[in-house]
C-alpha cells in the first residue's frame, strides 16, 4: 500500500510540474500594422494586413512564431485622391516591395528570452525572398502582442531614395529604415 500511495505522489508531482506547449492562433481581422516611412521633408504612413500567424508558448516562454503578412494590402493612410493612389502603386512596384512577384513577407521567431514585462525576440524576416535576422521587443498579455520595430529595406534590395546608395538626392531622399507598430490579437 505504501508503494502505491509512493507512485501515486510520485505521478501527481509529475502531472503538476510538466507544462504543455500552447499555440495561440492569429486573429488577422483583429490585429494591425501600421507603418512610417520618413524621408529628409517628411514622413508617410499607412497599413498592412496579416496573412495568418501563430505564436506557441511553453508556460511564460515563447518557444516558436510565424506570422505572414499581405505585402499587396499595403495603403497609405496620410495622403488621399492621386496622392493616396501614386504612393501606394509606388510601394508596390519594383523600386520597392514589388508586390506581384513577392505577394508576402514572413517573420519566423528562433527565440525569445522574458525581461521583465517583455520578450526579447530573435527572429528571420523575409521580404522580396531575401532573409535577415532580426530583434525586436515584443509584450505579451493575455490574448494580446504589441510591439514596435524598425527594419533597414537596404538589406531587403530595397534602395529606391536611399542616400547610402545614390548621391546629389538632397531633400528627395528617404530613410532606409521604416518604423513598424504591431498590435496582434489571438
Amino acid at each position: 500500500m505504501k508503494i502505491k500511495n509512493l507512485i501515486l505522489v510520485a505521478a501527481l508531482a509529475l502531472t503538476t510540474t510538466v507544462t504543455f506547449a500552447q499555440k495561440k492562433v492569429l486573429n488577422a481581422k483583429n490585429s494591425s500594422i501600421e507603418w512610417v516611412g520618413k524621408k529628409v521633408t517628411g514622413a508617410h504612413n499607412g497599413t498592412l494586413q496579416f496573412t495568418s500567424g501563430s505564436l506557441t508558448l511553453d508556460g511564460d516562454r515563447i518557444t516558436a512564431g510565424e506570422f505572414v503578412v499581405d505585402m499587396t494590402s499595403i495603403t497609405v493612410t496620410d495622403l488621399e485622391g492621386n496622392g493616396k493612389t501614386n504612393l501606394e502603386g509606388h510601394l508596390k512596384s519594383t523600386d520597392f516591395f514589388g508586390t506581384d512577384n513577392h505577394k508576402t513577407a514572413k517573420l519566423v521567431i528562433k527565440k525569445a528570452k522574458k525581461d521583465g514585462d517583455v520578450y526579447k525576440v530573435s527572429g528571420d524576416l523575409t521580404i522580396k525572398d531575401k532573409t535577415n535576422p532580426i530583434t525586436f521587443e515584443l509584450a505579451l498579455n493575455g490574448n494580446k502582442a504589441t510591439s514596435s520595430l524598425k527594419v533597414d529595406r537596404t538589406k531587403y534590395g530595397i534602395r529606391y531614395g536611399s542616400g547610402s546608395f545614390f548621391e546629389n538626392l538632397g531633400d528627395k531622399a528617404i530613410n532606409n529604415e521604416f518604423e513598424l507598430n504591431v498590435n496582434i490579437n489571438f
